[in-house]
């Protein structure tokens, strides 16, 4: 389950990744309810989701470029940088008492600007320090960390937003960010971009599109991830105001909502870090997709705190599965000198498609109700999923 970690610089990477992305939940989840009760507003919840995400849909493909071009560990090293100062302008700001709606939908803009150079060269970098023996279990554990995260930090959370307020908390993600860094700092393998004949820039990004075009599979794949990102993981954004609205409950029960999905979620990963380099990934992943389906529909009709809990592991258990196997196929199929770009339009299907469905996601909750706008997400994954496996059945062979 964990050989990937015998690797010293994986390992390195990976525990610094874990901290970090405590930090990164932390935060987020003190955002959100900022947020929140700064504007008592679902569409303003929805449009810094937007914000926060749109940079990615509008530079990621450049992204994957620059991770195909230069150091991966040098872009890294400058991407989390950024990161840490962002969360300590945030903290001071918060802890002033100067913070706006606007302050904080303009951090979160500069924040997916960073994330649009951070994910291409996150995701590709794991290959070089794992290597292609272990990159689904590599990735599992990635996925572990994530959701580990997940868990922590939303529960943590709960309690530091009562302790020790929202700007301690921003506090805590900046310092965070110092884990990786340093884990960067200390990594040995080499992570310079594999030797080929630069030409322009769009003309490397437009060659890394036909390549998708042209492979039926990474399309399909793709295709898959938008999909979800833009009718199923847009829930995320709106587990505020199902909590105070639906569930009538407070911050600390958010965060435990929050952290039952990252359980459902870290369950997930680690089963799939215990089945390694397994045959009918495909047949898997068409499962992962029909329970996440049902699952969702199910929180839509949900009126009940622990119901809402059990139905959320499985919400994240099942997204998990079918996150973790794509990206395990599309990094198996792309060659190295793609490898990058296939990567950057994973992160732009995964997390630049994702503003629009939190903007969706904010007017629906804003016109109908969140219980309404969760179950018309459910029934457009649904809807889509039955299409694709329709259109392309050679996905369930895999």
């Amino acid at each position: 389950m964990f050989s990937s970690l015998k690797i010293r610089d994986f390992r390195l990477y990976w525990f610094g990744m874990l901290i970090s992305l405590i930090g990164t939940w932390i935060q987020s989840v003190a955002q959100s309810w900022l947020v929140f009760q700064l504007t008592n507003s679902a569409f303003l919840l929805g449009m810094v989701g937007f914000l926060n995400t749109i940079p990615v849909f509008l530079f990621s493909l450049l992204g994957g470029v620059v991770a195909d071009r230069l150091n991966k560990k040098n872009i890294l090293l400058f991407t989390q940088s950024a990161f840490m100062l962002l969360a300590f302008i945030l903290a001071i700001l918060t802890q002033l008492k100067l913070i706006t709606p606007g302050q904080i939908m303009l951090i979160a803009v500069l924040n997916g600007i960073v994330m649009a150079f951070d994910g291409p060269s996150r995701q590709s970098v794991v290959v070089e320090l794992a290597g292609k023996v272990h990159l689904l279990n590599a990735i599992a554990l990635n996925s572990a960390a994530f959701n580990s995260a997940r868990i922590i930090g939303p529960a943590v959370a709960g309690i530091l937003i009562a302790v020790i307020g929202m700007s301690g908390c921003f506090y805590i993600n900046g310092l965070s960010f110092l884990a990786v860094i340093i884990a960067l700092l200390l990594i040995r393998a080499k992570t310079e971009a594999k030797q080929y004949p630069h030409g322009h820039i769009m003309k490397d990004l437009f060659e890394g599109l036909k390549f998708i075009k042209n492979n039926p599979t990474v399309l399909s794949l793709i295709t898959l991830v938008g999909i979800m990102s833009l009718f199923g993981i847009s829930y995320l954004i709106l587990m505020p105001v199902f909590a105070k609205d639906v569930l009538g409950v407070g911050a600390k029960e958010f965060g435990i909502l929050m952290s039952a999905t990252g359980a459902g979620a870290l369950a997930g990963a680690l089963m799939l870090a215990r089945l390694g380099d397994f045959k009918q990934k495909g047949k898997l992943l068409f499962f992962s997709n029909s329970l996440f389906c049902a699952a969702l529909l199910l929180l839509s009709l949900s009126k009940s705190y622990f119901f809402s809990l059990v139905i959320l592991v499985f919400v994240g258990w099942s997204s998990i599965l079918s996150m973790s196997l794509i990206n395990t196929l599309l990094q198996i199929i792309a060659p190295d000198n793609f490898r990058g770009r296939v990567m950057s339009a994973f992160m732009f299907t995964f997390a630049g498609v994702m503003p629009f469905g939190s903007l969706l996601s904010g007017i629906l909750t804003q016109a109908l109700g969140v219980s309404e706008a969760i179950l018309i997400s459910a029934l457009a994954c649904s809807i889509f999923f039955i299409a694709i496996n329709l259109v392309y059945p050679k996905i369930r062979q895999l």
